[in-house]
C-alpha cells in the first residue's frame, strides 16, 4: 500500500506527465514550441492575406482566410496549453518566431500568390507534424493526440487551398 501512495504522490508532482509520457521532455517541448511558432506565423500570414484580398470575386477566398486565422489560433492555443501542462516555458519572443517556425511569412502580391504561399506553408506544417509524431513515437499518446488533431485540420486546409487554386 505504501508503494502505491508513493507512486500516486510522485504522479501529483509530475502533473500532466505520466509514466509512459515524455521519454525526452526537452525534445517534446522544443517540438511544441516550434509548432507554436509555425502556427503564429501562419496566423499572421492568413491575417494579412485576409485584409489584402479585395473584390467581389474574392469573397469566398477572403472568408477562407478568416476561417483559417481562427483555426490556426485554436491550434496555437492547444499547443501553448500543452506546453504549460508539461511544465515548459512558452517561447513567444517575436525576434525568435521566424527562426523557430517551420513555415515562412510569404506575403504574395496577387491572390494566386497568396493562396500558393498558404498552400506551401500548409504542406510544410503537415510534414512537420508528421515528423514530430514519428519522433515522439507511440510511448507518448497524449502529445501524439494533440499533434494528430492539428495535423488533420492542416490537411483539410491544404486540400481546400488546392481546390481554390484549381477553381
Amino acid at each position: 500500500m505504501q508503494s502505491v501512495l508513493c507512486v500516486r504522490h510522485r504522479g501529483i508532482k509530475d502533473g500532466a506527465m505520466t509514466g509512459g509520457d515524455m521519454t525526452n521532455r526537452e525534445t517534446v517541448l522544443r517540438f511544441l514550441n516550434e509548432a507554436l511558432a509555425t502556427e503564429i506565423i501562419c496566423i499572421l500570414r492568413y491575417k494579412r492575406h485576409y485584409f489584402m484580398t479585395a473584390g467581389i470575386s474574392a469573397r469566398r477566398v477572403k472568408a477562407k482566410f478568416l476561417q483559417y486565422v481562427t483555426e490556426e489560433q485554436a491550434h496555437a492555443d492547444r499547443l501553448a496549453e500543452r506546453i504549460v501542462q508539461l511544465g515548459g516555458q512558452l517561447d513567444l519572443a517575436p525576434e525568435r518566431l521566424l527562426t523557430r517556425s517551420h513555415a515562412e511569412h510569404v506575403e504574395g502580391d496577387s491572390l494566386v500568390e497568396m493562396i500558393t504561399a498558404d498552400l506551401i506553408a500548409e504542406w510544410i506544417a503537415i510534414e512537420s507534424y508528421r515528423n514530430m509524431m514519428a519522433a515522439i513515437g507511440a510511448d507518448d499518446p497524449t502529445n501524439r493526440q494533440v499533434l494528430a488533431g492539428i495535423l488533420a485540420e492542416e490537411e483539410v486546409h491544404a486540400e481546400n487551398l488546392a481546390g481554390l487554386l484549381r477553381d
